[in-house]
């Protein structure tokens, strides 16, 4: 999904906890590398379809894989509510009124399995 609004409605609806992956699809390495070897495993795209709303903000550099600008101003808008530093990758956990669960700051260096383990213990203990 490109709109948080939209996801926090569906989160409200669904009580899934929303995943926001700010990345940089066309010129950072460990962005390409979070969403090839975890985002798009298919261990996590199982387990995201029955639990999470994705939310990807994207900020591409080259000029042909520039996004419309609605999608540009909502991923701005998403940007200064969780990721001020302008960090890439930079991914936030937050249920569904929107307060952060966790984040991690770049590359998680561990496997799908483990990634989801993670979001799973917060479940747990929410």
């Amino acid at each position: 999904m490109g709109d948080f609004s939209e996801a926090k409605k569906q989160a409200k609806d669904t009580h899934k906890q929303i995943l926001i992956n700010f990345s940089g699809s066309d010129w950072c390495g460990p962005c390409i590398r979070l969403r090839k070897e975890i985002l798009e495993s298919e261990s996590f795209e199982k387990y995201a379809d029955a639990n999470l709303l994705l939310v990807r903000a994207d900020f591409p550099r080259q000029k042909k894989n520039q996004l419309p600008k609605e999608q540009i101003k909502l991923n701005e808008s998403l940007a200064e509510l969780y990721n001020k530093d302008g960090k890439f990758p930079y991914t936030v956990l937050v249920d569904e009124n929107g307060k952060v669960l966790k984040s991690w700051d770049g590359f998680p260096d561990e496997t799908p399995e483990a990634f989801i383990k993670e979001i799973e213990i917060l479940k747990a203990s929410k």
